[in-house]
């Protein structure tokens, strides 16, 4: 998937925000903090600190890129920007905001 460069996240956020359009993204760091609503996804420090290492560590033993295993992350965060809802007059249900790993106030 590609990520829009920062002055388009931001432009998109302006236009959601204007027109009380929810935005979800997969990653907290890419838009959430600016204005998004809500993202949901792996959390992508983990998978650079686990795959990096571990793949260079393995091609450097020898093992050939082509037979080494694609990995999925395990761990997913849910960020929610409760300030974003209420400028778009939305209300996050109780459980929703019980289960994500942040609120941003």
């Amino acid at each position: 998937m590609m990520v829009p460069p920062p002055f388009e996240r931001e432009a998109i956020n302006r236009l959601a925000l204007r027109y009380k359009l929810p935005t979800v993204y997969q990653d907290k760091a890419l838009a959430v903090q600016d204005g998004g609503l809500m993202s949901y996804g792996a959390k992508m420090i983990d998978m650079w600190e686990r795959s990096g290492p571990q793949y260079v560590d393995r091609i450097l033993r020898g093992a050939n890129p082509g037979d080494l295993p694609v990995e999925f992350s395990a761990r997913f965060e849910l960020v929610v920007n409760l300030k974003t809802a209420r400028t778009i007059g939305l209300t996050v249900p109780s459980a929703l905001l019980l289960r994500a790993d942040e609120v941003i106030e």
